[in-house]
């Protein structure tokens, strides 16, 4: 019996393959611009993570810190040749500031983001594009609409 449970052991052990978060570093340019981290959970879902600025603009000339967290689900990825094209859909949370850094003027947003990305195959970089349904749940000063779209471009480099 022993022998029989150390090689059902060795059999998974040889078998299985080691849990590798996938990690990319990048930066997204639009509304909010920032430093991004896209954390894999599994093969079809991650986190991402944003911390920058968000400009307000139209509402706001100075704009203020931002930061957000979302899910992100995977359920459909395109294959090409040299290219894989994600569709993510996800759901999050950010707070943002339009006066300055966290300190007046703070708002609680939920997000609901649509991503399409390109990743390329022969190099561990993707190229996306994100447009984000933004509802603000709560403002220090009401100074920025209820609901608005947010949305830009972003690269992100895997490691």
């Amino acid at each position: 019996m022993r022998k029989l449970v150390i090689a059902a052991a060795l059999v998974v052990a040889v078998h299985a393959s080691p849990a590798r978060a996938e990690v990319g570093l990048g930066a997204f340019v639009g509304e909010p611009t920032g430093l991004d981290v896209n954390i894999g959970l599994d093969h079809r879902s991650s986190l991402d993570l944003l911390l920058g600025w968000y400009s307000d603009w139209p509402h706001n000339v100075d704009g203020g810190a931002y930061g957000h967290v979302t899910y992100l689900l995977t359920p459909v990825v395109g294959q090409g040749r040299s290219v894989r094209v994600p569709l993510r859909l996800g759901i999050g949370g950010a707070v943002y500031d339009t006066g300055g850094r966290f300190t007046d003027d703070l708002h609680l947003a939920a997000r609901f983001p649509l991503q399409i990305g390109l990743m390329f195959r022969s190099t561990p970089l993707e190229i996306y594009f994100e447009v984000a349904l933004k509802v603000t749940v709560w403002q220090d000063v009401h100074d920025h609409p209820t609901v608005d779209l947010d949305g830009g471009v972003g690269l992100r480099f895997y490691l």
